[in-house]
């Protein structure tokens, strides 16, 4: 992975080498890791330089390239996230974007990841074109390494989530790697009830169903309440999970699996420590857990950065033992979509 800052760095440099082997050697999924969130810093710089090497935005995320490089950054990301999704408008740009990310990932740090995506429409590719580009390139790797996820955002219209969910079918039904749906975006936006007949299609076309759940406490009961009708395999975040909404999840047969994203719990503020995350709720509970990056690059963290969290002694790590995390790997490969769905 490209270099780590942060919380994760600090985690990773106090292990001795031993336990950095052991990390390193554990097979891991990587589940929850957004495409343009995951961009390695070099081609990023090389996307701009491509793009116009004279133009704006070529200085601008130079810039901010030069902060990321000394740390991680969260004031600049929106603007940062609006030049990544300029600069990645050609299929060339998302075969390269798409190529950098699953090498930074499988070459070696994770067993299996599975890479989600909006499917975004340009003036130069459609919706479908997109997801072609990206499932040409996952599927260079076996299918035992690499998957894709569309992600749905809560700001879409009717119509929007009808045409994502429909091409993530028929990608399915063609034989393409399309293993999962997800629902994210601005936790403040939309009504999920208005979605809960797409993702319930989504999960009798027998597609994984993940959703980014009270990430923040402006999301409401109700609004849980509705996703978590849909039955979900896996749920992002669920940093701020009622007893109520617990109550829920843990009288499915299944407990949906949480995706913990503990660097960006971290640096986002949504935990005062690890030692106050919700990680140990659900470990102390035996709820099935997997360990994500997320967005690697504004949080400046990978695979082996998250895994040295959980190992690390506090107050840098959560202090667990070899075989908790050996445990906790095994969930997270457990919770993959690409298992045989019932």
């Amino acid at each position: 992975m490209s270099e780590i800052a942060g919380p994760a760095a600090a985690a990773l440099a106090s292990l001795c080498p031993d336990n950095v082997i052991f990390l390193q050697s554990l097979p891991k999924a990587e589940l929850h890791a957004h495409l343009n969130g995951s961009i390695p810093i070099k081609t990023i710089l090389e996307l701009a330089q491509k793009y116009s090497p004279s133009s704006p935005q070529t200085t601008e995320v130079a810039d901010i390239i030069e902060k990321l490089k000394s740390g991680v950054i969260l004031n600049d990301i929106f603007d940062f996230f609006s030049l990544i999704y300029t600069l990645t408008s050609t299929p060339d740009a998302v075969v390269t974007t798409t190529r950098a990310v699953l090498q930074l990932f499988l070459n070696p740090p994770c067993t299996y990841l599975e890479l989600r995506t909006t499917p975004r429409a340009t003036t130069h590719m459609t919706r479908e074109r997109y997801l072609a580009v990206v499932l040409d390139e996952a599927e260079m790797y076996p299918a035992t390494q690499a998957a894709l996820i569309v992600s749905i955002d809560r700001r879409m219209s009717d119509s929007d989530l009808e045409e994502c969910i429909s091409l993530a079918i028929k990608m399915k039904d063609r034989g393409r790697r399309v293993v999962g749906i997800d629902v994210c975006g601005d936790p403040r936006s939309g009504d999920m009830q208005s979605f809960t007949q797409h993702l319930s299609r989504a999960k009798g076309a027998g597609l994984g169903l993940t959703v980014h759940i009270v990430e923040s406490t402006n999301n409401t009961t109700k609004d849980s309440l509705a996703l978590l009708s849909c039955r979900p395999d896996r749920l992002g975040h669920a940093t701020f999970l009622s007893d109520e909404l617990k109550t829920f999840t843990e009288s499915e047969e299944a407990k949906p699996c949480i995706e913990i994203c503990l660097s960006s719990n971290l640096l986002c503020k949504t935990v005062a420590s690890l030692d106050a995350h919700h990680i140990r709720y659900y470990l102390k509970n035996d709820h099935p857990i997997a360990i994500c990056t997320y967005d690697a690059l504004p949080f400046r963290t990978s695979c082996l950065g998250e895994y040295s969290l959980l190992l690390a002694q506090p107050p840098l790590g959560l202090g667990l033992s070899r075989d908790d995390v050996a445990r906790i790997a095994r969930m997270g490969m457990d919770a993959a979509f690409l298992r045989p769905r019932d």
